[in-house]
């Protein structure tokens, strides 16, 4: 999917020039089905900035872009699990993105990153008011508005599916905590895959400082899941 064309470059493409200009330590894609047309992809895009020597920022980061793989497909938090062995001696912060979410900007993310650090957090999850948000994961709170846990779709109650909050995807937590959690998250869901979300719930419990943070346009967030969200996505970057 991630190799589907939007205005003349594919999903993965987008986010890549994203990555590009926040200038990361390193960049891991993580890769599963027909893997080797996203590798040929990525490896193409090397091959175009240094022989045209375009966009810098991004040539300066795509020979960092490691690949890891994941085999069977059991979930985000097992996709993400497998990035562990590259990241083992990492004692700073990961910035997770969906390769399919083209229209993230870079000052949402650098605003998301920044608040992330203003509320001393450990874990911090970008999130959205949206007037229907039937298909998205819940982003739970107490009475006093306190971030507790994200809930999917078909795990919610139906109080928890009036909730019109809901989680984006796109995580920045530290790698030192991160990985230990990942290794606690158990499948026992309606999907029986190991959820990436689950990790906001094991951190918090464990004393972590945990955040939702709206600061998108929900139109940035969307992933693309059909023709009709291809066709919604062009009319937002021809705004």
């Amino acid at each position: 999917k991630v190799l589907v064309p939007l205005a003349g470059k594919p999903l993965i493409g987008h986010v890549l020039e994203l990555t590009g200009r926040l200038s990361p330590e390193k960049t891991i894609l993580i890769v599963g089905f027909r893997k080797e047309k996203v590798v040929d992809y990525v490896e193409s895009l090397n091959d175009c900035c240094i022989e045209n020597n375009e966009n810098k920022n991004i040539e300066n980061n795509k020979n960092d872009i490691l690949f890891a793989v994941q085999e069977e497909q059991l979930g985000t938090g097992h996709a993400v699990s497998t990035t562990e062995p590259m990241l083992d001696d990492y004692s700073g912060s990961v910035l997770i993105l969906s390769g399919d979410v083209p229209l993230l900007t870079q000052k949402t993310v650098e605003t998301f990153i920044g608040r992330h650090y203003d509320n001393n957090a450990d874990l911090s999850v970008l999130s959205a008011e949206v007037a229907e948000p039937a298909g998205y994961g819940r982003i739970v709170r107490d009475s006093g508005g306190e971030f507790l846990e994200i809930v999917e779709q078909k795990d919610a109650s139906a109080e928890e599916e009036r909730i019109t909050e809901i989680n984006s995807g796109i995580y920045f937590v530290k790698a030192g905590l991160l990985y230990p959690a990942l290794r606690k998250v158990k499948n026992n869901n309606a999907q029986g895959e190991y959820y990436l979300t689950d990790i906001v719930d094991i951190i918090r419990k464990e004393g972590g400082r945990i955040s939702a943070i709206q600061c998108a346009d929900f139109d940035e967030l969307q992933g693309i899941n059909s023709p009709e969200d291809l066709e919604r996505a062009l009319k937002f970057i021809h705004k």
